[in-house]
């Protein structure tokens, strides 16, 4: 081949149809070209490669037409650990906000014992209790309404989301510094054990954790502050609060089902998870890194070192293996899901939008706001999506759906039948009571 025409647009790559950026080099002495993705290929997919026309040999001469080959990417085992070990347990140096600035160490080991931690949505990992503790509060031997419970738990790395730093002073379990991670916003648990206590359930998003009021708890707050996150309530986040001031919470989304998304958020404002992990690690959580986004004006660095960038490969290859729950059994009536179908395919209009495998056109386009039922948003603030990059909403895929109500993404519908008859009274779509409720236990199978 000829060096000199040889140039990243030379070459192509794509992965389940969704384009991978990469650079383009020539070893001459070799005679070897390489294409190399700026991010590790996703795992468990068809990828396609193409060689232009454009590329000569040393000749000059052109080849008849653009050579392509397929070839199927597998799963990185040890890729996908590390990602979980980072989902479940990295804070990427986000102590120096959540202890340095609103010193939650201090609240936690003084006022929040396991009984305060559990009614605001905290979970515990049942896997992490040695048996001397689980003996010990089943027989109340161990108490859940002493804060130092609490602060053994975070020395067990029990409780989920939450890493903490506890130290022997004076002879005294100490908690010293506190962290977040992914895991507290999205994982719970199965409940195995007692409410709030049992197996992770890495990708769900947690709808009983209440944030603002998490938030609220620091002494570093205003009363003005503490108001508005006290406002939002269980299972609801504002991700732009922050940046913007504007105080319109969304729900907690889930974490998994996302492979082969090219729409990550709701508003779709990133193509690849990763986008959505640095802006929450440095922008949310506090992370040491670098967030920047021209199209939103949003640029954020925290601390003097990046400890988010080289993390994130890992953490999407994780998540990327985060599938969608199935129903539970005996969870829906299958004749009247099986009606609920045909409405959904037919009368209902809902495969207009929620197409393909995993019922979102997101790969195709995104919608205006005139176009989604969710708005206006509660309380007379602006469309959310007027906050974000691209001005508009990603239809949201559908697998899974029956696990994390409330739904919209202002969590103003509470039920999946509130959900039909939002539409089905924007759209005006004629449906009856049983059609609502046949369309409700479809969606309860998905």
């Amino acid at each position: 081949m000829d060096p000199l025409p040889l140039t990243t647009g030379s070459f192509s790559l794509s992965c389940d149809g969704v384009l991978v950026s990469a650079e383009a080099s020539y070893d001459t002495a070799s005679r070897t070209a390489t294409l190399t993705p700026d991010f590790p290929l996703p795992a468990d997919v068809t990828c396609t490669a193409t060689v232009a026309s454009s590329a000569t040999d040393v000749s000059g001469m052109f080849p008849v037409s653009e050579f392509a080959w397929a070839f199927d990417t597998t799963v990185d085992a040890a890729l996908v650990e590390q990602g979980k070990e980072i989902f479940r347990f990295d804070t990427f140096g986000d102590e120096t906000l959540w202890t340095d600035t609103l010193r939650m160490h201090e609240v936690i080991r003084s006022a929040v014992d396991p009984t305060t931690a559990l009614s605001v949505g905290l979970k515990v990992d049942a896997a992490a209790l040695p048996e001397a503790v689980v003996a010990g509060i089943q027989d109340g031997s161990i108490s859940l309404t002493d804060p130092a419970t609490t602060v053994a738990l975070l020395k067990l790395d029990a409780v989920v989301g939450v890493k903490g730093t506890v130290e022997s002073i004076s002879g005294e379990d100490t908690l010293t510094r506190v962290g977040i991670t992914c895991a507290l916003c999205h994982s719970t648990v199965d409940d195995s054990f007692a409410p709030g206590i049992g197996q992770r359930l890495d990708g769900w998003p947690n709808r009983d954790l209440d944030p603002g009021a998490i938030i609220a708890l620091s002494p570093a707050l205003s009363a003005e502050q503490k108001a508005v996150y006290s406002s939002w309530g269980p299972g609801m986040y504002d991700p732009r609060f922050n940046l913007d001031g504007i105080n319109s919470p969304h729900v907690i989304t889930p974490a998994y089902g996302l492979k082969g998304l090219r729409s990550i958020t709701s508003t779709g404002d990133g193509d690849k998870i990763a986008y959505w992990n640095r802006y929450v690690a440095v922008t949310q959580m506090g992370g040491h890194g670098t967030f920047l986004d021209d199209r939103t004006g949003v640029s954020v660095v925290n601390g003097s070192e990046d400890l988010v960038t080289d993390k994130l490969p890992a953490l999407q290859e994780y998540q990327l293996t985060l599938e969608a729950p199935p129903p539970p059994a005996g969870s829906f009536d299958p004749e009247a899901a099986a009606r609920g179908e045909a409405l959904f395919n037919g009368t209902a209009r809902c495969a207009s939008c929620h197409s393909g495998p995993e019922f979102t056109d997101a790969n195709e386009r995104l919608h205006e706001p005139s176009e989604v039922v969710s708005e206006p948003e509660p309380n007379g603030a602006p469309s959310y999506a007027s906050r974000s990059a691209t001005g508009r909403y990603r239809t949201a895929p559908l697998k899974g759906v029956w696990q994390h109500p409330p739904y919209f993404h202002n969590g103003t519908a509470v039920t999946l039948e509130d959900v039909v008859r939002t539409y089905d009274s924007r759209l005006a779509l004629g449906l009856s009571d049983s059609d609502i409720s046949d369309l409700a236990e479809y969606l309860r199978s998905l």
